[in-house]
């Protein structure tokens, strides 16, 4: 039976228990962003093809966002800081299954463990860490949670690519198990016999389950579908059967319990349903488009994991700054306004990014991808915004666990999407190469002349051809798809004008601004 103990940490120990939770978010955090640098790494290690290595990272968001609804019932049932301590020791774990592991199913497990134990943390450390603050203070914990939201999935790539090409890429997880295991013990031994009120609310375990399988499906039948040549695989039209009727069951189950696992009845209110479409698309075509690049850099044009990574780090630079500025901007403008310009923002960034043609020039990315980060700061706020209009106080949250699992969701569908565009347009370009040039004009192409200068049998220059060919369809394929991403976000720039006006009050009181700012800083997390 916990013990109500209401007084604050105070001195080192309130010190350290800051560091323990923005380290412990960071963490998190960090395994998304670094891990996908990693994957044609994984794929070699594991000895599987890289759309199975793509699994491992996309069943890994799945349970990330599965766990968002689950931290908050935890939260609400028990408290915060128990399920915290036990989130961060499955965490380690899970990381010690995902370094020790060498088949395949195995390692996928530990990786869905990983990330639905890390998940649980982020609503729950977040609730922790603006509690401990003093009402007065609560904005400066607001300030120093908000660091450990983009910050590290920014600087993912780049180091977790480091990590792959220079200690091995499992070194990722044997690195988590120390840090998981300090924060969990030290964390709980600052809170121990730390209690709180207790709500008894029943978990809807139905609902839970029925959204899960039907998540995972989803994610396995997207990640499998180009291995086992979609509609003529009895093994697939099965799943999809499964997985379409996991869904309908979960939605008619949801509409008639009095406490859903997510409230699907907010999809009734415009501001909400746009907001949503418009976070869940957006960040579909990013984190898609992030993975695909920097696999493809690796795979098709032979950079190493560290060099791939580095060509996401301009986007660090911007979108802190950004969305500081937005989180002051949406207090006095409409958010329909600034949620169609950070759209449009996004289209430019990926129209310029489809003229992509010069694999060696990272100058070519540099431009492009700094737009990108400051459009990334400004994309959660206004979207948030958005979507809250109109709601009343006490639903705030139950819709920000909904747009949040969308959101997050979407992510591991758009990185299996955005392979599936590239398994099938590079080959049509390929097609195209070929359709344009004959036999006879293949043998008076300027680039076999530059290949036999330099000193290629006739045999090996065709050969070589051949792979520049390949590399080219590629680069096409990524044109095709970031020209895609670009007219999505150029409809989605239109679509939220449909939306009912957004009118902040003038002189919000401090509570109010306090909740709203928590508010925007949890649609930002993961």
């Amino acid at each position: 039976m916990s013990i109500l103990y209401g007084k604050r940490l105070r001195g080192w120990r309130f010190i350290l228990f800051n560091i323990c939770l923005g380290l412990g978010h960071a963490l998190v955090i960090f395994n998304a962003g670094a891990y996908i640098a990693m994957l044609p790494r994984v794929a070699g290690g594991l000895g599987i093809p890289p759309s199975f290595a793509t699994w491992t990272q996309t069943d890994y968001i799945i349970g990330l966002a599965l766990a968002f609804p689950v931290g908050g019932w935890l939260a609400r049932r028990i408290g915060e800081y128990r399920p915290f301590v036990a989130a961060f020791a499955a965490f380690a774990l899970a990381s010690w299954l995902c370094a020790y592991c060498s088949g395949f199913y195995p390692y996928l497990a530990g990786r869905i463990l990983l990330g639905f134990s890390g998940g649980l943390t982020l609503p729950l450390g977040q609730s922790l860490l603006i509690k401990e603050y003093p009402q007065k203070r609560k904005s400066l914990g607001i300030g120093v949670w908000s660091i450990f939201t983009l910050t590290p999935f920014s600087f993912g790539p780049p180091f977790g690519g480091w990590i792959a090409d220079n200690l091995g890429w499992r070194w990722l997880f044997w690195f988590n198990i120390p840090l998981a295991l300090s924060i969990a013990g030290i964390v709980g031994a600052l809170l121990y016999r730390r209690g709180g009120q207790r709500i008894r609310h029943r978990f809807d375990t139905l609902g839970f389950v029925l959204l899960g399988l039907a998540l995972f499906g989803l994610q396995t039948l997207l990640n499998q579908g180009n291995d086992w040549d979609w509609r003529h695989s009895a093994y697939l039209i099965g799943l999809t059967v499964a997985t379409v009727v996991a869904l309908v069951c979960w939605v008619i189950w949801e509409l008639s319990v009095r406490r859903p696992f997510l409230d699907i009845r907010l999809f009734g209110r415009r501001n909400f349903a746009i907001g949503t479409l418009a976070l869940f698309c957006g960040f579909l075509c990013f984190l898609g488009l992030l993975s695909m690049l920097i696999v493809q850099l690796q795979l098709t044009f032979g950079y190493s994991s560290w060099l791939a990574g580095l060509v996401f780090l301009p986007t660090a630079i911007l979108a802190k700054p950004m969305a500081g500025v937005f989180h002051e901007i949406v207090k006095r403008c409409d958010a329909r306004l600034l949620a169609s310009a950070n759209l449009l923002g996004f289209a430019a960034t990926y129209f310029w990014l489809s003229r992509f043609d010069t694999a060696d020039d990272l100058a070519q990315l540099f431009w492009p991808k700094l737009l990108e980060g400051a459009c990334l700061g400004s994309f959660f706020v206004p979207l948030t915004a958005l979507l809250l209009h109109g709601l009343p106080q006490e639903r705030h949250w139950r819709a920000l666990e909904l747009a949040n699992l969308m959101r997050i969701a979407a992510g591991a569908i758009g990185i299996t999407l955005q392979g599936i565009l590239i398994y099938r347009r590079a080959p049509l370009h390929l097609n195209h190469f070929a359709e344009r040039r004959d036999t006879f004009a293949l043998s008076d192409h300027p680039v076999l002349d530059t290949l036999g200068a330099a000193g290629f049998t006739e045999s090996r220059a065709l050969t070589q051809l051949a792979k520049l060919a390949g590399r080219d369809a590629v680069t096409h394929a990524i044109n095709d798809t970031y020209w895609a991403a670009g007219c999505v976000f150029a409809g989605l720039s239109v679509l939220v004008w449909f939306a009912h006006p957004t009118r902040p009050p003038r002189h919000p009181s401090g509570r109010l601004w306090l909740r709203r700012k928590i508010q925007e800083i949890f649609a930002e997390e993961a």
